[in-house]
């Protein structure tokens, strides 16, 4: 460059910059991510850096810039890089050319490879302001330098672009060409420029100017496109949405059918979506957490199935099941009520120390599951409540209660005693006083069936002998359950006989609900013992027969 005339130069700057804005009307690109690399090495004279100053306000201001259009960042490089201005800087070419002109050299040596290691890394990145690579916004760099770079720019170059960099790169005079088509983009006799005077570097960009120029077709509204025109130099394709791929016309798109493919492992239905293939589940079954797999909706525990005793699903469906012994009922859901007997029974709950709390609710629950199979009522069956420890107490008699919502509603109200643990002084008070007529027992010459249950987690105290011998004397049947610590030998000398039918024991109290089964057809009287049947006189014939024969 310094082999050229000066004054000549001086001449035909600014009329060069003129011509190069007037070539056309200006270049509408579209989107496009251009950055300039500039040689500002201590080889570049102060002109042929102003030289260079022009050529880039003149190309700014031939192109369309904007934040939806053409991005434009400037770096110069010696032996340092410096960012002149980013690609998102400026969206205005007046505040590009400001920037521009006021650019000063670095003066020192010439790191080129450097300098596109940095457009690469830092220049073109999303920060910087160049559109993410799936926008598929071209990106453009263009390398303006003077002499042998002092570092390697193949290797470097070649990785800008692989990554989709398209490089210029443009010598003044001394540059080396090997270097400059080390740099440059295929094919190299549209990318390579070398500038031996005035009148080429005007050349050049007004080639550069022309190749990025073009009319923008898609927006003349004649492109037929379905989805998206894309402009390109003297043309424009066709894309579709994700999901869609283009028809062979190159302008029509069609849903892309993911489950043709034949790769989406469902175990019963395929949905192509946008977004790929979905599993879908035929009705009555739940798709599973691995996509694929389907599996029968569990109905009993998805609904509100108002089962009394247990809910069966069955395909899109369920059932209401009932325990042995009891029938479903015509809504089918209840269960018959304990084959509508009569029964005066008493609870004698321990509530002692060694329960705790926590424990002593379980039980009150395990004494309204039994409460909830039979037919309380004044007629049908009574209940009462006792409570033992060093003490004991009536939480309510047989005859307080006439329904079986007022029992249960009773029996979690009961407060838990603690202390001791005197189970012969519980039997005591259920003989002497829970079965009276005062407290609500039927008299015995109605041949009501007086049953006790006791529940118990420990060795009573005191003797508990002679009063369950004398329990059993009274015709008190006696059904004892033990839990935990709870003794085999008082469970059943408490209970009737046989004791493999009166006496159940649970380890602990959250497994006492597998002796409720047991409980349920024990307690409920045998068919002929008032079962069914209207309670008659006990002076009239057959009840003197019956009572012979028992």
């Amino acid at each position: 460059m310094r082999g050229l005339c000066w004054p000549v130069l001086l001449l035909l700057l600014q009329p060069w910059e003129t011509q190069l804005q007037s070539a056309g009307p200006r270049c509408h690109t579209g989107p496009l991510d251009l950055v300039f690399v500039i040689d500002s090495s201590r080889s570049v004279s102060p002109f042929e850096f102003e030289t260079m100053r022009q050529f880039l306000v003149g190309l700014v201001r031939g192109l369309n810039v904007g934040p939806n259009a053409t991005r434009v960042g400037v770096i110069q490089y010696s032996s340092q890089v410096q960012s002149v201005f980013s690609l998102r800087a400026f969206s205005r070419r007046e505040d590009m050319e400001r920037a521009i002109r006021d650019l000063v050299p670095l003066a020192q040596g010439t790191m080129t490879g450097l300098a596109i290691q940095y457009a690469m890394n830092v220049a073109f990145s999303v920060a910087e302001g160049a559109r993410p690579p799936e926008e598929r916004v071209p990106r453009v760099a263009v390398i303006v330098t003077d002499g042998r770079p002092q570092d390697r720019v193949a290797e470097v170059a070649a990785q800008a672009r692989a990554r989709g960099i398209e490089i210029y790169a443009v010598g003044v005079q001394r540059a080396d060409v090997g270097s400059l088509r080390a740099m440059a983009s295929p094919p190299l006799d549209e990318h390579v420029f070398l500038v031996e005077s005035f009148d080429l570097i005007q050349e050049f960009g007004l080639q550069f100017q022309g190749r990025l120029c073009a009319i923008d077709l898609c927006a003349e509204g004649t492109h037929g496109c379905e989805h998206h025109c894309i402009n390109s130099p003297g043309s424009y394709v066709c894309r579709c949405e994700v999901g869609f791929v283009l028809q062979q016309d190159q302008r029509s798109c069609r849903a892309i059918d993911y489950c043709s493919f034949g790769n989406h492992s469902c175990q019963h239905e395929c949905v192509s979506t946008l977004g790929g293939p979905r599993c879908h589940c035929r009705e009555g079954h739940d798709l599973q957490p691995d996509g694929r797999s389907c599996q029968a909706r569990d109905l009993c525990n998805g609904v509100d199935h108002g089962c009394e005793f247990q809910c069966v699903s069955e395909g899109l469906s369920f059932r209401c099941l009932c325990p042995e012994g009891r029938q479903l009922q015509a809504d089918g859901k209840s269960c018959s009520r304990c084959r509508e007997g009569h029964v005066d029974l008493v609870l004698l709950v321990d509530g002692s120390k060694s329960v705790r709390p926590q424990n002593f609710e379980l039980v009150k629950r395990f004494v309204n599951q039994i409460v909830d199979f039979l037919d309380v009522s004044p007629e049908g069956t009574r209940v009462g409540l006792v409570q033992f420890s060093s003490r004991v107490r009536t939480e309510f008699p047989l005859g307080r209660y006439g329904t079986a919502a007022e029992v249960k509603k009773a029996v979690l109200a009961v407060e838990y005693m603690e202390r001791g643990t005197m189970t012969g002084l519980a039997l005591r008070h259920m003989v002497e006083h829970s079965f009276s007529e005062a407290q609500g027992a039927r008299p015995r010459a109605l041949n009501v069936p007086r049953v006790g249950l006791i529940f118990t987690d420990g060795r009573s105290q005191d003797d508990i002998s002679v009063w369950a011998a004398r329990a059993k004397e009274e015709g008190i049947v006696m059904y004892a359950v033990g839990v935990g610590k709870a003794v085999e030998a008082e469970l059943r000398e408490i209970a009737s006989e046989p004791a493999e039918l009166h006496v159940s024991y649970a380890p602990d109290f959250g497994t006492m609900t597998h002796l409720l089964e047991n409980l349920k057809g024990s307690i409920c009287p045998e068919e002929g013992i008032s079962a069914g049947t209207e309670l008659r006189s006990p002076c009239e014939c057959e009840s003197l027969v019956e009572f012979q024969g028992r």
